[in-house]
Formats: structure tokens, C-alpha cells, sequence
């Protein structure tokens, strides 16, 4: 691998970088891969995609079987203090795991004949005249005309680039997430359990899957600390906001917390190369755009890189739809965190 030369490199296998090495590969560029994990994850992460995601993988030609595997039409079930208080039909999004939709693009781009290297972290971008070269932690190097990061909010490539992320990150844990199996627990609704002191939990069913998204309030020690998930620590909290004593949670394969960011990079581009998804801005979860916004990132970013427009147009066209949405979300999470202390509200706030 050492300076093979090559159109783009793109650095991140999520969603994003997967959709870009894609809409690349199909446009005839050579393209490759590279993500610093071993191997795929089955995270359910993201789980919902929009109408404009879904135009690109029509494009793609995954979206069929993206709908196949998908949900777009559930029953938001909430409770309050214990009691049921409300079903709300919702339809619209499509709820799907995160690692379902990378699946899907992996093979797409198999087909295209582009595979993911894995265990390739990256630790220095070097730029030239005509092309960027990105060396890996092995001692192996990578050089191509463009370089694409891809890899997420903590991204290496955006701090090796020495791009501000401004905005602010609550110090405050909000979440505790994770997948499970809750066996005897009705699929056919996404539970939402909140209290009348402001706590929730919430169970997403993951279509296709016998697998359940969790997303709760943390537990707190005697000090009012988070304290980090576990399978144990999600029994409790279910035990204590369900109260279902006959249901158990078993096999957790994904246990993570999260918090509230909204950060946004101050420029897409640093020479021949661009940011895009989570490594160029973060947000709250409320409405799902997340992973979508990222997916929109890369087809546009597509466009620039195959010469079909300016290379400038990306920043110009991506920059103010991301401070769009972070100011969007930030409004939605607003929504959500008032409605759900009125008992039969929930989530659906998020989406008015």
C-alpha cells in the first residue's frame, strides 16, 4: 500500500464515507477505503433515514432493498410514571439499524469493486501540489489527488487539518444507549417510559432484528456521577421506569452513552482536502438528521470530487444546510425535552 496512487481516499467506513466511496466508484474514480477499525460493527447507532437519504440510494440502486429491510409505518407507546398514557401512529422516516445500511453499502461497493480496509488508522495528512498523502499508523501510506474525512466527531482528520470544531459540549451525560434483546416485550411498539421528574427510558425495536435500540437517563452514583452502562445497570433502569417484572434484557451487543454536542467545523476544505458527516458537525439526535445530513454531505461532495462542479461549490452548498441544522435540532430537542413532562407526550415532538 505504500503510496499507491489513487482519485480519492477516504478515511471513515460510516455511512458517509461508505455513500462517498459509492457515488465515487460509480462515477468511475478509483477509490479507496480505510477505517482505523478492525471490522464492521452491528451497532444499530443512527436508526432512521429520510426521504432525501433514500433519493440518493436510489441512485445507488440499494434503496429497494433498504425498504425491504426497513419500517416507515410504527406506534409510538408511552407511559407516564409507570401507566400507559398514549399510542401515537407515527409515519414518515424510515426506522432501520445503523449497521444494516452500512451493510448494504459495503456490498454496493463490492460490486463496484472497492472493498473497506480495515485497522488502517490514520496519523498524518501531508499535502502537495498535486495530490495528499495520508500515513497510517503501521508505517504504510496512502496517496491520492483528494482526501476525504469521513470518521466521525472525534475526527483524526479534521484535527490533523487543524480545523476548528466551535460550539459546546454539555458536560452533563444525557444518555445511556445500547442494543438488546428484551424477550416478551411487544414489538410492534417503540416504548417510551418518562417520569414526572424528568427521566426516560425508551425501547426501539430494530426491524429485521430481534434486537431492541436503548436509550435511557444514566444512573447516578451518591455523588450524582453517570455512571457507564452495563447490562445490569439497564435491567435497573428498566425495572424501575417499566415495571414489567417478567421481562428480562439479555445479550446487550452494543453498550455506549452519549451527550449533547452542537459543533460545527468553520470550513469544509483545507487544500485537496474535505470534511463530511459527524466529522463536520454534530447535533442533537431530535429528528434524525444525523446520519442523514451526512449521507447528503457525501453525494454532494461526490459531485465536487468527479468534476461535475466546482470544487469550491461543497463548502458553498454544505456549510449552511449544517448550521441550518444545528440550530434545527437544537431547537427539536428544545420540543422533546418540554413535551415529555406532559404525560401522553413523547418523541413525536421532535417531528412537528
Amino acid at each position: 500500500m505504500n503510496d499507491v496512487r489513487t482519485d480519492v481516499v477516504v478515511v471513515g467506513a460510516g455511512p458517509t464515507g461508505l455513500t462517498l466511496a459509492c457515488e465515487l466508484a460509480r462515477r468511475g474514480k478509483a477509490v479507496r477505503i480505510l477505517d482505523q477499525r478492525e471490522a464492521p460493527h452491528r451497532e444499530s447507532r443512527g436508526k432512521g433515514l429520510r426521504p432525501g437519504s433514500l433519493e440518493v440510494f436510489e441512485g445507488l440502486g440499494i434503496a429497494d432493498e433498504l425498504r425491504a429491510l426497513g419500517s416507515t409505518d410504527r406506534i409510538y407507546r408511552k407511559y407516564f410514571d409507570g401507566e400507559h398514557a398514549a399510542d401515537t401512529h407515527v409515519e414518515g422516516l424510515m426506522l432501520i439499524g445503523q449497521w444494516q445500511i452500512e451493510e448494504a453499502l459495503r456490498a454496493r461497493l463490492a460490486d463496484l469493486g472497492v472493498r473497506v480496509e480495515y485497522g488502517a488508522q490514520v496519523h498524518g495528512i501531508a499535502q502537495h501540489a498535486d495530490g495528499v498523502t495520508a500515513s497510517l499508523g503501521d508505517g504504510r501510506s496512502v496517496r491520492a489527488a483528494y482526501l476525504a474525512g469521513c470518521d466521525g466527531g472525534r475526527s483524526a482528520v479534521r484535527k490533523l487539518l487543524g480545523i476548528a470544531f466551535e460550539g459546546h459540549t454539555d458536560d452533563e451525560q444525557a444518555m445511556v444507549v445500547g442494543d438488546v434483546r428484551a424477550p416478551g416485550l411487544s414489538r410492534a411498539h417503540w416504548h417510551q417510559w418518562f417520569t414526572s421528574d424528568g427521566h426516560a427510558m425508551m425501547l426501539c425495536p430494530i426491524p429485521g432484528t430481534d434486537t431492541f435500540q436503548l436509550q435511557a437517563s444514566p444512573e447516578r452514583d451518591a455523588r450524582g456521577r453517570a455512571l457507564p452502562p452495563t447490562l445490569e445497570g439497564f435491567q435497573r433502569l428498566f425495572d424501575r421506569h417499566a415495571r414489567m417484572p417478567g421481562i428480562r434484557l439479555t445479550d446487550p451487543t452494543w453498550m455506549s452513552t452519549w451527550r449533547v454536542n452542537v459543533r460545527m467545523a468553520d470550513r469544509l476544505r483545507e487544500g485537496r482536502a474535505f470534511l463530511a458527516g459527524d466529522a463536520a458537525h454534530v447535533h442533537p439526535i431530535a429528528g434524525g438528521f444525523g446520519m442523514n445530513t451526512g449521507i447528503g454531505d457525501a453525494a454532494a461532495l461526490a459531485r465536487s470530487l468527479s468534476g461535475e462542479v466546482p470544487l469550491d461549490a461543497y463548502e458553498a452548498e454544505r456549510l449552511p444546510v449544517a448550521a441550518h441544522v444545528l440550530a434545527d435540532t437544537s431547537a427539536r430537542m428544545r420540543r422533546v425535552e418540554e413535551a415529555v413532562r406532559t404525560p401522553g407526550r413523547g418523541i413525536e415532538a421532535a417531528l412537528d
